[in-house]
This record gives C-alpha cells, sequence and structure tokens, in this order.
C-alpha cells in the first residue's frame, strides 16, 4: 500500500475593471509547469481548508477568503505516492507576488488561456467545474 499525501489549494480568482473573469497560475521552475497554488497539509494545519489557505498565501503572495469547494484531483506524485489535492475557490483580500524558490512567476489569465497554460491533465476539470460557476 503506498502512501497518501494530503494537499490543497485554490484557484484564486478576479475580475479586473471592465474586464472578464481571471485565474490565477504559478509556475514552478523546479518541475517547469504552471499549476494552481497548492501544497500539503503541515502537522500544524487544522485542516485542508487551512492548508489551501497558507499553500495559496506561500505559493503566491495573496492571501484571499475561501469560495465554494471545488472537485479534487487524485494522482501519483514524483515520488510514487498517492496524492489528493482538494480544492476551493478563492478571491484575494490582499498581498501581491514576489518570486521565491519555489515559485518563479505568476501569471492572471482569462479561464481559456488558463485551460491551455495549465501543464496537467488533473488540473483541466477544476478548471473546468470553476468555470460552469463563474460563467
Amino acid at each position: 500500500m503506498r502512501e497518501q499525501v494530503r494537499a490543497a489549494g485554490g484557484v484564486v480568482w478576479r475580475v479586473p475593471d471592465g474586464g472578464t473573469v481571471e485565474v490565477l497560475l504559478v509556475h514552478r521552475p523546479g518541475y517547469e509547469d504552471w499549476t494552481f497554488p497548492k501544497g500539503k497539509m503541515d502537522p500544524d494545519d487544522v485542516d485542508e481548508e487551512h492548508t489551501a489557505l497558507r499553500e495559496v498565501a506561500e505559493e503566491s503572495g495573496y492571501r484571499c477568503t475561501l469560495g465554494r469547494e471545488l472537485p479534487g484531483t487524485d494522482y501519483i506524485d514524483g515520488r510514487g505516492r498517492d496524492k489528493h489535492v482538494r480544492y476551493w475557490e478563492m478571491r484575494p483580500l490582499a498581498g501581491s507576488f514576489s518570486p521565491n524558490d519555489e515559485i518563479d512567476e505568476v501569471r492572471w489569465l482569462p479561464v481559456a488561456d488558463a485551460r491551455r497554460r495549465l501543464t496537467y491533465p488533473h488540473d483541466r476539470p477544476v478548471l473546468d467545474a470553476f468555470a460552469q460557476f463563474a460563467s
């Protein structure tokens, strides 16, 4: 039986003045991928909601508020472990991005552009579920 990793993250979204809905994607240079901000639960995390808010803030620089829960994803991580990620839609309250060791770039993209930019097929159903609500 493989170890299971529990993780959480968010689809952070905004509507710029006079614009359309945009979502935030992060670029991880260590994996050369574009994905949603997310991360593993820490022993101090009370629950996945706390993990999602903490990880989004750490990776993107944005402190957010939680919205509705979106579908999660299940996949095998780079170490061969089963990984389950829970996602929530999130609205930024404050903050800004600063590059760090884990994330070197973020992009705010319209949903269709974000869908094309996402590296992993398992991220697309999460975005699709968000888009159903956002349209």
